[in-house]
């Protein structure tokens, strides 16, 4: 017997929570609940993240979180609570199953099963910005070994309690061959220990385009932050029922499960929402504490009554559905169907009571750190970089010069285009002679040296190489 925290949530969400419980205690689920109030009434009550210490202390004691949709207030500074769930629990695994459920609901591609796992921490989404100068603003896109090893190994581990047969990684490490580099490295890494799943890697603007067009090319799809954010909710449309979709947000300690739609408040108390949605959260819920023959069990129920023809309003289409029902009947229906299987859709067939092999990170034994130069960056106003490398020379110091200006990562000086587009924003780099061992009192000198030339710096970057590889971007064009 598992404790899980329950929070019923706003609008429809009481009315889908209860038909949700209702279908998985039915079918066996070894679970008991401890409830709690968040979402509006405690935004209401003056709390700004919408739940109360002692819910958070309830989560945190469970584990294990079941959350229907909540409403966050219009204006008045009101926090996220996804968002601020995901980041104090260390929600790292955003997993979002897309699954077309032809011909019972309309669709572009019939055939297509496959699951989004987005890593949920960092990547663009630290959120990490600063204006820099008067027309260049940054973001720091941060990406880290924990980050990727955990995300491709809880993909790896997934596909095989679900007993799917690829795992593909997207990135854009043609481009960012650092941070997406990295991940794409991890992921090759990770997937040698799975040899019996297929593995492949595709750069995420083609690979995206052939998801849109072609998706039963793919399974299980694991990428970083942005791109997973982005293709989660293409996927999930593309089925064409965004409505029924749930998701997964999975942490090394804690983990929360929902429905991705809202909590449609006109919708409430009509006795008319669809629960299929926060169901669907609860299969992976309880796939995820290894309740599998259970998981089995609801979600070929659930299958058989939309073959049946049993639909809620939102998809009952005259000529294909036999039946339109409410929530509690909708529920009552899946329960009358527990046991058995579909005859048109897939049925599914989950590893038997296995519960998800996800180790904790091991840090890995220091690399070689040596520091080889340094990126200065400058605000200048004026266009010519030759000028700007008159200037900027006058601060090097014996042994260490400048060797490259950049603009926008475009390569300036030397030997730079004059048709080249230049910001105010500029990148240069010091680089020290062979038999110079360049230190951090070095840079400390640059920027002194700037200070007294009247040189507006704006930020630094060390450059360093890790057991002898460089770990620091060219300029483009070099």
């Amino acid at each position: 017997m598992i404790t899980i925290t329950v929070a019923k949530g706003d609008g429809i969400g009481p009315e889908i929570m209860n038909a949700t419980l209702e279908i998985i205690l039915a079918a066996g689920a070894k679970i008991a609940i401890e409830e709690i109030e968040v979402g509006e009434k405690v935004y209401l009550a003056g709390n700004t993240s919408g739940i109360s210490n002692e819910s958070w202390e309830t989560i945190r004691r469970n584990k294990i979180f079941l959350k229907a949709p909540i409403t966050t207030p219009q204006g008045g500074g009101y926090k996220s609570l996804n968002v601020t769930t995901r980041k104090f629990l260390g929600l790292y695994s955003n997993v979002r199953p897309c699954m077309s459920l032809h011909p019972f609901v309309d669709t572009k591609h019939p055939v297509m099963d496959i699951v989004i796992v987005r890593e949920n921490e960092e990547d663009l989404y630290a959120g990490i910005e600063h204006q820099q100068t008067d027309e260049v603003v940054q973001c720091l896109k941060l990406i880290s070994r924990p980050g990727c090893e955990k995300i491709v190994r809880y993909a790896f581990e997934y596909a095989k309690q679900q007993n799917r047969k690829k795992v593909t990684c997207f990135t854009k490490d043609n481009i960012m061959k650092q941070t997406d580099g990295l991940f794409h490295q991890v992921f090759d890494e990770i997937a040698k220990e799975y040899p019996e799943i297929e593995n492949e890697h595709w750069i995420i603007d083609i690979g995206a385009a052939k998801m849109a067009d072609t998706p039963e090319a793919f399974d299980v799809i694991v990428m970083p932050n942005l791109y997973g954010d982005i293709l989660s909710d293409i996927a999930a449309q593309i089925t064409g029922s965004v409505g029924l979709a749930g998701s997964a947000n999975i942490g090394e300690e804690c983990s929360m499960f929902e429905a991705i739609h809202g909590s449609a408040p006109r919708r409430a108390g009509q006795n008319v929402a669809n629960p299929s949605g926060l169901l669907q959260g609860a299969i992976m819920m309880l796939n995820h504490i290894g309740q599998t023959e259970v998981a089995e069990k609801v979600q070929n129920a659930w299958l058989k009554t939309l073959e049946d023809g049993i639909h809620t309003y939102d998809i009952f289409k005259e000529g294909t559905s036999k039946q339109k029902v409410g929530t509690k009947e909708f529920a009552q229906a899946v329960i009358a169907n527990l046991g058995h299987k579909p005859a048109t859709l897939k049925s599914v067939s989950y590893a038997n009571s296995a519960a998800l092999n996800l180790p904790k990170y091991i840090r890995k034994p220091l690399g070689k750190k040596k520091l080889v130069g340094v990126d200065v960056f400058v605000h200048w106003p004026q266009t010519n970089p030759n000028e700007l490398a008159e200037i900027i020379k006058k601060i090097e110091l014996e042994g260490i010069h400048l060797s490259m200006i950049t603009n926008r990562g475009i390569k300036v000086w030397p030997d730079g285009f004059k048709e080249t587009f230049c910001t105010d924003h500029w990148r240069c780099r010091f680089k020290p002679n062979e038999s110079k061992n360049m230190s951090k009192i070095d840079i400390a000198q640059l920027l002194k040296n700037a200070i007294e030339k009247d040189i507006d710096t704006i930020k630094t970057e060390n450059l360093y190489t890790f057991d002898g590889k460089a770990a620091y971007s060219l300029g483009q064009g070099q």
